[in-house]
């Protein structure tokens, strides 16, 4: 399923996000970009012990990565450029959909500042921070609508959903919110 706004397509797919061939994938990362589990682990695993030693050096440089915002580095041995490592909430520590809002929007922000015109993004925090799949969707496609009708390069942005019960409630959020 996919939908033109302006110069950009928003599209959803079902699908393992290490496969894209995308300027930047989206990493739903912890604040110590840890990649044990998850879509973490499936990006070290297939990319690459680069992109952890890199988001190390990060980490160490510049200290933990709060909830709602994003750091960026190489993409190792995958197929896009960059990894943006997005940190969400964690459901319980309290303005979980703000900071879900704001993490999906630090990570546009850092494609258009390294002039970026492709990104994928998964279903942020619905993994092992407990967040419910439902709000997700409504947050990261309403904050993902809101942005493109800005100032973009972007020219593509994919979720790329795991598992047919994921890309569902993004396709059904997707129609109610179009």
């Amino acid at each position: 399923m996919k939908k033109r706004f302006g110069k950009t397509v928003v599209a959803l797919m079902e699908g393992d996000i290490t496969e894209l061939s995308m300027d930047a994938i989206v990493n739903a990362a912890n604040s110590r970009l840890a990649h044990g589990a998850g879509v973490a682990g499936a990006i070290v695993r297939k990319g690459g012990e680069s992109i952890q030693e890199e988001s190390d050096t990060w980490v160490f440089a510049r200290g933990e990565v709060p909830a709602g915002s994003a750091a960026i580095t190489g993409g190792g041995d995958l197929q896009c450029k960059y990894v943006i490592h997005a940190v969400g909430p964690r459901m319980g520590e309290g303005d979980e959909d703000e900071n879900l809002k704001r993490a999906t929007m630090s990570s546009l922000k850092l494609a258009d500042k390294h002039r970026l015109k492709s990104i994928a993004f998964p279903a942020v925090s619905t993994g092992i921070f407990g967040y419910p799949m439902d709000r997700c969707a409504q947050i990261m496609i309403s904050t993902v609508i809101e942005y493109i009708k800005g100032k973009t390069r972007l020219e593509k942005i994919v979720f790329c959903l795991f598992g047919k019960e994921a890309y569902h409630v993004f396709e059904e959020t997707f129609k109610k919110i179009l």
